[in-house]
């Protein structure tokens, strides 16, 4: 019997479970690439994105070869056409695919040999790219009355033995979160992120990205990303010796013209399985133990995020029912601004993040929670449309992370499953953590007037709109009160500011 494998796009890894299934018999097992014109073209897709995923399929490609796999590579319209020819032409009784990490994807999977009629089984092999399965992430949310990523993370901890003394975490406690939140005041300096120079395969890609006849996103002139896992290594390699002694303190912090900071650029990897996410860990724990000057809190918040909040977010990805993704708690219905695509817009932080995500398809969390996400949310933007940009314009985004990620964290529109309050915030904020307030048009501290900042009307316009809501947010009680203090006259003001803009936008 004649076994193939399908890999996609973001399975990018020799010991994937559909691969590693054959490994003995890797001379007589082929195996097919597919790059999907069509699936492109489902979104106005960040131009470097569609760079990392095509490179990086074709290297890996190249890197099974070398390795004595048959493997074909298509560049089609639709997976479906050269899907079928290639099962007839090497005679294939049984097609491994592992298990997607999208539904959306598993949905059309699952559909695939009604639609075909394929000649063979279709047989799905478990998904080994994260470190929790999605049965054992039940198991854990099944048994207990709240879901905090806070209780998540501490049981990983145990689980992986990672960062423990015995029962107890090192350090004696959980989370160093307080000592990671330091604003950007005087000369900051983050090393410069690794790059690479795009080598004849990228160029080649580059080229078919630029010259496409459907609409993109951003441009690709800058591309410097890792497209091969000796290349993704590098960069870890490089996080942790010159970027995570210093990632810690400030990893919320947001600069002028300091696009990564301290951050590890590692995401999109993870992502497409050019790293796995327990290497990544035990590297940053290897450090720590090699080297106890290596701040605490910083590798304690560096883990965190890959084995708290990644594990955590497919969690609940998988765990949530299938209506999570048209979730509207608060009913925003205001559509997505033009600025979001052209990043043409008079407030400064919002004009700096998204013109760095057109260059780069990057942006780090603070910048994605608190500057994106927050203004949509106070604004009453559509969380669908959001999560949509969202999904389109950044290099590392996927189904399984920005539905989670936008849905609930960011836009607060799954009602508190995820959050325990909705991450709103005014001017104030963005001031404190970052530079951008420096030269802009608007007033940080002006509620009202002509000068006064959106995130200040917003936030307040909010806050009224949806108090009857909010206050059963028992974290947003002492906020809530605020408001009484505030005369009729100003909070008119504040809510016809709010109508105005949006009726113009």
């Amino acid at each position: 019997m004649t076994v193939g494998i399908w890999v996609l796009g973001d399975q990018l890894w020799q010991q994937q479970s559909a691969i590693a299934s054959c490994h003995s018999n890797k001379a007589d097992t082929p195996i097919i690439l597919i790059e999907s014109l069509s699936h492109a073209k489902e979104r106005q897709y960040h131009q470097q994105k569609l760079v990392l995923i095509w490179s990086a399929m074709r290297h890996f490609a190249e890197e099974l070869r070398a390795d004595g796999w048959c493997v074909t590579y298509e560049t089609a319209e639709s997976f479906e056409e050269p899907l079928k020819k290639w099962i007839e032409a090497n005679g294939i009784a049984e097609l491994r695919v592992m298990e997607p990490a999208d539904r959306p994807f598993a949905a059309f999977l699952n559909g695939l040999n009604l639609g075909l009629n394929l000649p063979c089984a279709l047989v799905q092999t478990p998904n080994n790219h994260f470190l929790w399965s999605t049965q054992a992430f039940k198991e854990w949310a099944t048994s207990r009355k709240s879901l905090l990523m806070e209780s998540f993370y501490r049981e990983g901890r145990r689980r992986f033995d990672l960062l423990m003394n015995g029962k107890k975490p090192v350090g004696d406690q959980w989370n160093f979160d307080k000592d990671n939140r330091r604003p950007p005041k005087g000369k900051i300096s983050p090393p410069q992120p690794l790059l690479f120079a795009p080598d004849e395969i990228t160029q080649a890609v580059i080229e078919t990205v630029k010259a496409a006849d459907y609409k993109t996103f951003g441009d690709c002139d800058e591309f410097g990303w890792a497209v091969t896992r000796d290349q993704a290594l590098a960069v870890l390699n490089n996080f942790v010796s010159d970027r995570l002694p210093t990632f810690g303190p400030y990893q919320d912090a947001m600069v002028t013209g300091e696009n990564t900071m301290w951050h590890a650029l590692l995401s999109p990897y993870l992502n497409i399985g050019l790293l796995q996410p327990m290497e990544v860990i035990e590297a940053a724990v290897q450090a720590y133990k090699k080297d106890n000057a290596l701040p605490l809190n910083s590798v304690e918040g560096f883990i965190r995020q890959i084995l708290g909040w990644r594990e955590y977010m497919r969690g609940i990805y998988n765990h949530v029912d299938t209506d999570y993704p048209s979730r509207n708690h608060f009913q925003h219905t205001q559509p997505l601004p033009d600025f979001f695509w052209t990043g043409e817009t008079n407030m400064n932080c919002l004009h700096q993040t998204i013109d760095t995500i057109k260059r780069s398809g990057y942006a780090h969390h603070i910048q994605r929670l608190m500057i994106l996400a927050n203004f949509s949310l106070i604004a009453g933007l559509s969380p669908q449309s959001v999560e949509d940009w969202f999904h389109a314009a950044f290099i590392d985004a996927y189904d399984w992370v920005m539905q989670t990620n936008v849905i609930g964290m960011g836009l607060f529109a799954d009602g508190g499953l995820l959050a325990t309050k909705p991450y709103a915030a005014s001017a104030n904020y963005v001031n404190k953590m970052s530079d951008y307030c420096k030269g802009c048009e608007y007033d940080k501290k002006a509620r009202t007037g002509d000068r006064a900042c959106p995130f200040n009307f917003f936030y307040w316009d909010f806050l009224d709109r949806h108090r009857e809501s909010l206050s059963a947010q028992g974290r947003m009680s002492f906020i809530l009160k605020n408001l009484d203090r505030m005369s009729e006259e100003e909070i008119v003001e504040i809510r016809q500011k709010a109508e105005d803009w949006r009726e113009n936008h």
